[in-house]
């Protein structure tokens, strides 16, 4: 029996978790359905999630998956026959480009190479795992995902193999398959295939090859793709600079986005432009032509000072209102919104690398990115594919524009034993130590590793699912000066915090991490795989992530000195104006208690914070003790004393808006 039916236990995924929107725990634990699809073929076993250790272990203090660092070695390690991977597949029939989230049917047709295929062999043939197409199936003919397979090739039979993921196995009896020979795999039926429901250039119908029927097999690189364009509009959305000098201009980013907060429709329409309150120099109206695929820019001039927001209305019943402007003093200290974190079709999400930092820039109004997709994770691997590690840092250099955008190259370090954390680097020469790689599969490894390098790490989810971090082993306080405290996976500061992220280790929040001793600042990023970095948080519901970055200018040298000395902040993905300090020390600062003390007076905390929507509360959290403060205002500029201040101690500051968007400090430490 082939392993497809000895797992099929494992693989009860119904259509309907295709179709939901993004629900983070759902949605890994199908994704790593998908994965042990994938590693049984190279001959693999999935192991009982959070399986008991033996009496005499110590019990872990965090979620690390030791079975699936196996899994993915064990896979990169199989061997693949001359066989494996052979041959060439392409769209007969169906549609080549389709709107996102509707339906539709395709007929492929795969060539088999001129290695042939052994009898006992398999093509293999698997939708996007990412995110909403049917799963194959050949149980019913009037049910979404409908699959047959034929072949003229006498005396060859094939047998499907359904697995109730995205992938489905075609196995090859009679005889062998010779050079040349071909079969038909028709998707969708009468009734179709639902779509993804995100937008890219190039959607993957993944045709594999195991030639010679020993369980391993390669994907085409050339796989048939189709085009996912973006729906009907549904929101429109304005985005501003937080910052700007007095008289100086800037730029507004406002775009058409469909439900799931895809862009590109082709729209026509004229907005009206309004300064509230009034002040800003800006025209009265825009128009959105065809050709601006439903995202324009917006210029305009800054009056000396105060804060301001732009409201933008019309093309329907559309109306949106920008983030707060505040017009800064000459010489202060700008805001730049940063997404460090995020992932495109190269690993497990969406888009090509191109569109990933063309969305950051032009549609989101992102003044810092990174793309760091997975060292090993996802249909293809980087770490095993130079061409698409190349992409990836060919496409942060073409975009990266000092002083208007900064690009970062960066890659996810995926260690399924310690947690994940992304790396970031601030220089042109970036370098993938791979994860499953035994010289860089433990963290001081790669901390070594990167040494002496413009780079840094961020460890992210850190709380809980999908892995949590493994906070035995310290950061590295020059190359992990930072820590991710929200994503679209949820809120990984503290257990009392609004959106806690799904599956948290008891102990493993970030707020146990500073009792440890640790010092770092706090970011949000995305972790998006939906291709919209800086909005991720528009197709999650939820939260999504941001990095807000106090800095001088907009360079990577200078990026790299507010990260590296915590001059950051974080948000679950509203752009909310904040400012803090201790006495005349910022967020993120480390101040001896005798500088606070010395003059005699008790020190004090400043906030000055600007929401995007009411703010409800403000937390000030002491050493690990919270006080909340209800606010049920707008705005919001407070001084609050700090009283006998200790040795070890830090303090921060949580936002809570009435939306639910989420805003911390970095922590100020007192030594």
């Amino acid at each position: 029996m082939s392993f497809f039916w000895q797992n099929e236990a494992n693989f009860i995924v119904s259509e309907v978790t295709h179709l939901l929107r993004i629900d983070v725990s759902l949605r890994w634990r199908v994704f790593r359905v998908w994965f042990c699809v994938l590693a049984a073929l190279l001959g693999c076993r999935d192991a009982a999630p959070n399986a008991t250790a033996p009496a005499t272990a110590a019990t872990p203090t965090f979620s690390g998956r030791a079975d699936i660092a196996a899994e993915m070695r064990t896979a990169a390690a199989a061997p693949r026959g001359a066989a494996d991977g052979g041959g060439r597949a392409w769209i007969e029939d169906g549609p080549t480009a389709v709107t996102a989230g509707t339906l539709g049917s395709w007929r492929f047709i795969y060539e088999v190479g001129d290695k042939g295929i052994a009898e006992g062999g398999r093509i293999i043939f698997m939708t996007s795992p990412f995110w909403g197409w049917s799963v194959p199936q050949d149980r019913s003919a009037e049910a979404p995902g409908y699959v047959t397979v034929q072949t003229a090739a006498t005396g060859v039979t094939l047998t499907p193999e359904i697995s109730g993921s995205p992938l489905m196995g075609i196995a090859v009896g009679g005889r062998a398959l010779a050079s040349g020979e071909r079969i038909a795999v028709a998707y969708g039926g009468a009734t179709g295939a639902r779509t993804d429901r995100f937008a890219e250039v190039r959607s993957h119908f993944w045709f594999g090859v195991d030639g010679d029927g020993d369980g391993t097999h390669r994907f085409l690189v050339d796989s048939p793709a189709v085009t996912v364009e973006a729906g009907q509009p549904r929101t429109l959305v304005a985005i501003a600079p937080s910052t700007v000098r007095p008289g100086g201009e800037l730029a507004v980013r406002i775009s058409l986005l469909d439900a799931n907060g895809n862009a590109g429709f082709p729209f026509a329409g004229e907005l009206a432009l309004t300064s509230e309150p009034s002040g800003l120099e800006l025209p009265a109206a825009a128009r959105i032509d065809p050709a601006d695929r439903g995202t324009i820019t917006v210029r305009l001039r800054a009056p000396s000072d105060g804060v301001f927001r732009v409201r933008a209305s019309g093309a329907g019943d559309f109306v949106a209102i920008s983030n707060p402007i505040v017009v800064t003093a000459p010489d202060a200290p700008l805001i730049l919104w940063g997404d460090l974190h995020g992932h495109s079709e190269l690993s497990d999400g969406t888009g090509s690398a191109a569109d990933y930092f063309r969305f950051a820039r032009d549609v989101a109004g992102l003044d810092v990115v990174s793309l760091t997709d997975h060292d090993h994770w996802g249909v293809l691997h980087l770490d095993q594919s130079p061409d698409l590690w190349a992409e990836i840092r060919a496409q942060a250099e073409a975009f990266h524009d000092p002083g208007r955008f900064v690009t970062l190259q960066g890659y996810e370090w995926t260690s399924w034993e310690h947690g994940h954390r992304h790396v970031l680097f601030f220089d042109d020469n970036a370098a993938l130590y791979s994860s499953i790689d035994p010289r860089f599969d433990e963290p001081r490894e790669l901390w070594d590793a990167l040494r002496g390098r413009d780079a840094i790490t961020v460890a992210h989810h850190s709380a809980g699912g999908p892995i949590a971090i493994d906070w035995s082993i310290a950061p590295d306080p020059a190359l992990e000066p930072v820590t991710e405290v929200v994503s679209v996976h949820g809120v990984s500061e503290a257990r009392d915090s609004p959106s806690v992220i799904y599956d948290p280790v008891p102990g493993n929040f970030v707020r146990d991490a500073l009792g440890r001793g640790y010092r770092f600042g706090f970011v949000g990023s995305g972790d998006s795989h939906d291709g919209h970095p800086g909005l991720a948080h528009i197709a999650s519901g939820g939260t999504g992530g941001l990095a807000a970055i106090i800095a001088p200018d907009l360079s990577r040298g200078a990026v790299h000195e507010a990260l590296r000395q915590r001059r950051v902040y974080a948000t679950s993905g509203p752009r909310i104006y904040l400012r803090v300090a201790l006495s005349t020390h910022p967020m993120g600062s480390i101040v001896k208690r005798a500088e606070l003390t010395g003059a005699g007076e008790e020190p004090s905390l400043y906030v000055h914070v600007i929401g995007t929507d009411t703010i409800d509360y403000l937390d000030i959290v002491r050493t690990g003790m919270p006080v909340r403060r209800r606010v049920a205002a707008p705005e919001l500029e407070v001084v609050i004393p700090i009283n006998n201040p200790q040795p070890g101690e830090y303090v921060y500051v949580r936002v809570v808006q009435t939306d639910g968007g989420l805003a911390w400090s970095s922590p100020i430490f007192i030594e």
